[in-house]
């Protein structure tokens, strides 16, 4: 007997991440476009103390026990419930599928004190059933930084920090609008090391005046602290930011960036981060197993103001995105109705999605993997693969396809031969 199969259907569901969003941060960066919200210092302030801010006197970076700003603890409390509301209304999209990665963003996550990042984690276990080396990460600020702080979230089950530093110089830290300083992304890396086995650093590149030098120094310092997982980024004007209003003077040009990122590259594999996703470098075993999940068209669930999800059924597979703003948010979600919004990821765009996470790999995808998670065959992306092929941007096998080092220099152009018109 023939059994016919529905275009579009998936014979097996992707692993499932779930995604959590903690919306405030201390100060509003002028390149993020993040749905991000600066936690006021005035009449009504959700912060609780004072903001260390870098170069203000006398505490450019707190000495040891020196407490920093936190959200109040109604507004935490109100926000977690919130998130579970949120949580419970998406569980029967979900039943029966246990979660292998957790990723705590922002925001700056690390506002939220301990005791609720470990009351959060604990209602998230008590509704969903995680993967016994289930990865837990943290979006960390140094700004928000103090003693213990990182040990009480180690504590509390998260069990990977990703710690924004971006600069190790002052004066770039401040032309970025970052609320931290050298000495208090140095202190907070010490005290990640002391805590975590596997962590991350930010590291951007580009920056405004940044010369050679000014880069060098940077990518010295950062790998001094021999991090498992390093991720460099080049600053853009980003839509809809301070900067693509305003943007900073003397940034390099395009050619001086890539000569950059070139030396970036050059340090990082000497001092052994392997290169496995364009902005992505890890130690053997600390791959991000979160944002891995995403590149391979994976599924996850996104809770929390302006979150998003890929949830698949057998039949389909959807895309959501919960309210932007927190108020609204807590108020929907408190009702049930935290998701603002739902469509379909039609057939046509299946393909181009897959391939737009997937090329962003080094080691690009495994061909059969395409099938599983799009529900499509190989015939219907063999065009644009050829034509890639043909251009020196990728290269195949009979089991994989990965980006060539001229397709992961111009990942643009690869991604868009598999655009339908």
């Amino acid at each position: 007997m023939i059994t016919l199969q529905r275009p579009g259907a998936l014979q097996a569901l992707p692993p499932l991440s779930l995604y959590v969003h903690l919306p405030w941060c201390l100060k509003k960066c002028p390149y993020c476009d993040f749905n991000s919200h600066e936690a006021s210092r005035g009449q009504g302030s959700p912060l609780t103390s004072p903001i260390a801010m870098p170069g203000a006197a006398p505490m450019s970076a707190p000495p040891a026990g020196q407490a920093t700003s936190h959200l109040s603890p109604e507004l935490e409390a109100r926000y977690i419930q919130a998130l579970m509301a949120d949580l419970e209304s998406a569980l029967p999209q979900i039943w029966g599928r246990r979660v292998h990665t957790i990723f705590i963003g922002g925001g700056t996550p690390s506002l939220f004190s301990p005791d609720s990042i470990d009351r959060l984690l604990a209602d998230i276990r008590a509704r969903l059933p995680l993967e016994p080396q289930c990865e837990i990460t943290l979006e960390a600020n140094p700004g928000t930084f103090e003693k213990d702080r990182f040990k009480a979230f180690r504590q509390a089950g998260v069990n990977r920090l990703s710690i924004g530093v971006q600069s190790f110089d002052d004066a770039k830290l401040k032309a970025l609008g970052r609320v931290h300083d050298r000495a208090q992304a140095i202190a907070a890396i010490e005290e990640a090391q002391r805590h975590f086995d596997t962590f991350n650093l930010d590291l951007m590149y580009a920056l405004p005046g940044q010369s050679t030098a000014d880069l060098d120094a940077d990518a010295q310092q950062a790998l001094a602290f021999e991090p498992p997982h390093l991720s460099l980024y080049h600053l853009t004007m980003e839509p809809n930011t301070v900067f693509a209003n305003q943007p900073p003077k003397d940034l390099p040009d395009d050619d001086t960036a890539f000569d950059m990122l070139d030396h970036l590259i050059e340090r990082a594999d000497a001092a052994g981060l392997q290169r496995y996703e364009v902005s992505a470098y890890a130690r053997p075993g600390h791959q991000c197993q979160h944002n891995l999940n995403y590149w391979q068209f994976g599924d996850y669930l996104g809770i929390g103001a302006g979150a998003h999800s890929k949830i698949s059924f057998p039949d389909r597979i959807v895309r959501q995105v919960r309210w932007r703003e927190p108020a609204s948010y807590m108020d929907k979600a408190l009702q049930g109705q935290a998701c603002s919004n739902e469509t379909p990821v039609d057939l046509s765009s299946r393909g181009f999605e897959f391939m737009m996470n997937a090329l962003r790999l080094k080691d690009g995808f495994e061909l059969l993997r395409f099938g599983e998670r799009t529900g499509l065959t190989l015939a219907s992306i063999q065009q644009p693969l050829a034509q890639a092929e043909a251009q020196g941007l990728l290269q195949r096998d009979l089991a994989r396809a990965w980006p060539t080092a001229k397709g992961f220099d111009f990942l643009s152009d690869l991604q868009a031969l598999f655009l339908k018109d």
